[in-house]
């Protein structure tokens, strides 16, 4: 089974790609949307988070923008969260593996938003990097709920930049293009990478 790692800095339109690969019939994994769940009422991350931040933890839920505004800048309290959120997301996405395994899938997409920035990279086959001009990227980003230039450019600060991302990719999905012309960067994608795991047929032609 194929893992393909998908990733991209903010606001590149990651999440978009991510929803063509399983329209296409591709499991995806969401980090994130695992952050989300254990971040929510009765997640296993709660206690931990409130043990660390305790304001940060209202009605038994994470909120996540305090959160951010806590740990946001500062190095040290970021790595205290990671290593209480890292491994709950590893056991879900292991949980995940295994069911895909257990379906046959010929390939399955983690989708890991700092996928570089945590050094995930050796645990994939292969990487796929939405990317989008910057100017784009900053319009898209800017257009969210609460988003400000000082927030922007402080995540920006801590993610890789998106030259060194496409530099390190095996495929790159431009989304600046429209929904439809990157959803056929990723049927082109899948297509490429199906015909890498055929076998060879040499030893058919005797």
């Amino acid at each position: 089974m194929l893992l393909i790692g998908l990733t991209g800095s903010i606001a590149m339109g990651k999440s978009a790609t991510a929803d063509m690969f399983r329209q296409l019939g591709i499991p995806v994994f969401d980090a994130d949307a695992a952050v989300h769940s254990l971040y929510a009422e009765g997640g296993e991350a709660v206690g931990p988070v409130a043990q660390l931040y305790p304001e940060a933890v209202k009605s038994g839920v994470v909120d996540r923008g305090e959160l951010a505004k806590i740990v946001l800048g500062d190095p040290a309290k970021i790595k205290a969260l990671e290593a209480v959120v890292h491994p709950l997301v590893r056991a879900r996405e292991a949980a995940f593996l295994s069911n895909a395994r257990d379906t046959n899938a010929d390939m399955v997409v983690l989708d890991i938003p700092l996928l570089f920035e945590t050094g995930q990279q050796g645990r994939v086959d292969c990487i796929v990097v939405v990317s989008a001009p910057a100017a784009i990227q900053r319009e898209r980003a800017l257009a969210r709920p609460g988003m400000t230039e000082a927030k922007l450019d402080a995540i920006l600060a801590r993610q890789m930049p998106d030259r060194e991302k496409r530099a390190k990719a095996d495929f790159v999905v431009d989304s600046s293009k429209g929904l439809e012309n990157a959803f056929e960067q990723v049927r082109a994608i899948i297509a490429t990478l199906r015909q890498r795991q055929r076998p060879s047929n040499l030893g058919d032609k005797r």
